[in-house]
């Protein structure tokens, strides 16, 4: 039986943090002492090719996170789509509250997400996300919510400037593998898993009490995140365990390697964990776009990429074995792509 949603979106009532959102002591964010003086690097895409190519390359080594500007996609386009999202979540709950589930087949849902604590029990996560599929060059409208009216438009345009971006960004990794250029994307299969995520994240009466989404890494390939312009959430844990916030830039997006590029480039590109935190003034909005390999799709360190000095870190797997391992760590600190590693 599936448990009742939490509407945090316009609610009736002022909002107030239940136990139902509580998270134990030792598993709270220690929010003064995430570090200001680290950021992650911001990067130009009209620089020149090869700068271009070993920028990309150094920020998905060290940090695994970096900031793009100059991408192409419309300012106007990211203005409005976040606007549709915001106009989503204003909706009535009971407009909303029909989509809810935790089943994660259905490919259109809302849902919230939870920590497991202290054995079975569950905090809810400080946030509601909707969820759908996008395709760059097909039709995806009926998948997606009715209302509000014009999120169906928008969310088509959005996703065609996306599609040629993920192209180009997994393009430039693969040179700065010393692939070729299309290795990457080759490698993940010609009909990817593609999925949208927006996350909504209210004022929180005490952000030091509980978590928008808890710590983790992404799961598909390559994550690009638009994020509201104004607030503050997103943060990444760098070398040594060390969190660092991942504050906006004005027009840019971030972007961030998933646990399947970590395995083709055998261990080369890293996937890190992060997460959101709350505040108690400014309600926060973020989409992510997931590019990832179907569930046939057999994944493993590149052969390019392995030799005497640099033996595979991983065995290959079906992406679905990664799928059913990934679920049956479902509300725990996940641990999935150390599975799949091989024995030094």
């Amino acid at each position: 039986m599936e448990r009742a949603p939490f509407c945090l979106a316009n609610g009736s009532t002022p909002l107030s943090l239940s136990d139902d959102f509580i998270l134990p002591a030792h598993v709270r964010p220690v929010l003064s002492s995430v570090s200001t003086s680290i950021t992650v690097p911001v990067i130009d895409l009209n620089d020149k090719q090869p700068s271009l190519i070993k920028n990309i390359s150094e920020a998905c080594e060290e940090y695994g996170f970096f900031h793009i500007i100059n991408h192409g996609v419309p300012e106007e386009l990211c203005r409005r789509m976040m606007a549709a999202i915001s106009d989503f979540f204003k909706l009535p709950p009971q407009e909303r509250s029909h989509l809810f589930t935790e089943d994660k087949t259905k490919p259109l849902r809302v849902s919230n997400y939870y920590l497991k604590v202290e054995g079975q029990y569950k905090v809810t996560m400080w946030s509601e996300t909707l969820a759908h599929p996008w395709y760059a060059f097909d039709d995806f409208a009926h998948l997606l919510p009715r209302n509000p009216p014009h999120y169906r438009e928008l969310a088509s345009e959005y996703a065609k400037e996306i599609g040629w971006l993920m192209r180009r960004l997994l393009s430039l990794m693969s040179q700065g593998l010393g692939l070729k250029k299309d290795r990457l994307r080759e490698r993940l299969g010609h009909k990817p898993r593609l999925v949208s995520q927006a996350n909504y994240y209210p004022p929180c009466p005490q952000p030091e009490l509980t978590l928008g989404l808890p710590a983790h890494t992404d799961l598909n390939a390559l994550t690009v995140l638009m994020q509201s312009e104004d607030v503050t959430g997103l943060q990444v844990m760098i070398k040594d365990g060390e969190w660092i916030s991942i504050d906006p830039v004005p027009n840019a997006f971030v972007v961030n390697i998933g646990d399947q590029i970590q395995v083709l480039s055998n261990g080369r590109y890293k996937s890190v964990h992060h997460r959101a935190v709350t505040n108690k003034d400014l309600e926060r909005v973020s989409i992510a776009m997931f590019y990832g390999p179907n569930k046939d799709t057999v994944v493993g360190p590149i052969e390019e990429l392995v030799d005497e000095e640099h033996p595979p870190m991983y065995r290959s797997y079906r992406y679905e074995e990664f799928l059913e391992e990934f679920h049956r760590q479902e509300g725990t600190r996940r641990r999935v792509k150390e599975a799949f590693e091989l024995p030094n």
